[in-house]
């Protein structure tokens, strides 16, 4: 089972990143930095597929990589439909769906359509993507609002989400799918999930305007002062969009959103820095004890993850808020690409079988 070569693509909307495994230990790992030069010619994110999938292809070549060897390409699932999680093998109405996707453009769609495209020409290769950010297990109490024309969709950080919840259950002997567990992914955006015997059936909407704020979104905000400011006159549709998301968090209120130049900040003395910075992870605490109470305080782990978690003063700030629900673990950053591959190893290894798109 160790032996199964796995190719793993991950892009983003500045980067290319993919790798090669045996197993799950990789052998090769590239990134490709995008410079805006080099994307402006294209219209549309679907139009680089064929730069993007050529690169891999030529870094690949130039490691002397013996592509005919890769069982599994898996690519980073995009803005499809809502679907459960799991893995699934790419069909053509998956492929429709990622040119034209029902959400919008985002880079991540690429994966799945490089994925496909690169399996085809080998000999015994099959293409699949996993745990995409769409995942949707919510339970139906939680799909509603207050209004039912604005209802709760789930949008989070499915993919390592689910990977570090699945490593955690094995690193105790426990099975994933009978454990309650809240998993708190700290990014550019941040998502708290509650996993529920495997389902994750209550999350926030970390993308554009649910939950905590984050380095670079607002989260919820107070509806009616939003809805005054809409039509004020003062801002267009784009401009409100890009203050929820982009412009928000520590951008709207310390201009920057690195976590640790405001750790920084915070260090040195600086006293707004340090009241917005403890007022985000005041928030994740609340976010927190909010889906303790969706499985009635029967808590097995909280698992703080993502890119800020390797920042102990921040993290320090949420479990000394939460640590009396239940024990705190600490998994920093996030291994996409790893992710990826335990996916498809499970599907090769006869683990879990593919899921259909449809």
């Amino acid at each position: 089972m160790e032996d199964f070569r796995i190719l793993t693509i991950n892009p983003g909307s500045t980067s290319t990143k993919f790798a090669v495994f045996s197993g799950t230990d990789p052998i090769f790992i590239k990134t490709i930095r995008h410079t805006t030069e080099e994307l402006e010619p294209y219209e549309k994110i679907a139009d680089q597929f064929h730069f993007r999938k050529e690169l891999i292809l030529e870094q690949l070549q130039n490691a002397d990589i013996e592509l005919t060897q890769i069982r599994a390409v898996v690519g980073r699932g995009g803005l499809l439909k809502p679907i459960e999680s799991g893995v699934y093998e790419v069909n053509d109405t998956m492929l429709k769906d990622l040119k034209n996707s029902p959400l919008g453009e985002h880079a991540s769609n690429l994966g799945g359509l490089i994925a496909h495209d690169i399996a085809a020409s080998l000999p015994d290769a099959r293409a699949f993507i996993a745990n995409p950010v769409v995942v949707d297990e919510l339970d139906d109490i939680a799909r509603l609002s207050g209004h039912p024309l604005l209802q709760r969709v789930s949008i989070f950080h499915a993919l390592n989400q689910k990977a570090v919840a699945r490593q955690h259950a094995k690193s105790i002997m426990r099975k994933y799918e009978e454990m309650n567990l809240i998993v708190v992914h700290l990014g550019g955006g941040i998502t708290v999930g509650a996993h529920k015997h495997g389902r994750v059936v209550d999350v926030n909407q970390g993308l554009d305007g649910d939950g905590p704020f984050s380095p670079e979104r607002t989260g919820t905000l107070p509806v009616a002062a939003l809805a005054r400011l809409c039509f004020s006159g003062k801002y267009s549709l784009k401009q409100v969009l890009k203050m929820i998301k982009g412009e928000g968090g520590l951008v709207a209120y310390l201009g920057t959103n690195s976590a640790y130049e405001v750790e920084q900040r915070v260090q040195a003395g600086d006293k707004e820095a340090e009241l917005v910075y403890k007022s985000m992870a005041y928030q994740v605490a609340k976010e927190i004890g909010s889906m303790a109470t969706v499985m009635h305080m029967h808590v097995d782990g909280i698992l703080i993850t993502g890119g800020i978690a390797h920042d102990r003063y921040f993290v320090n700030l949420i479990i000394e808020r939460v640590h009396r629900i239940a024990p705190v673990h600490v998994y920093p950053g996030e291994d996409e690409l790893k992710a990826l591959a335990m996916n498809g190893l499970r599907v090769l290894s006869g683990e879990a079988e593919p899921k259909v798109y449809n």
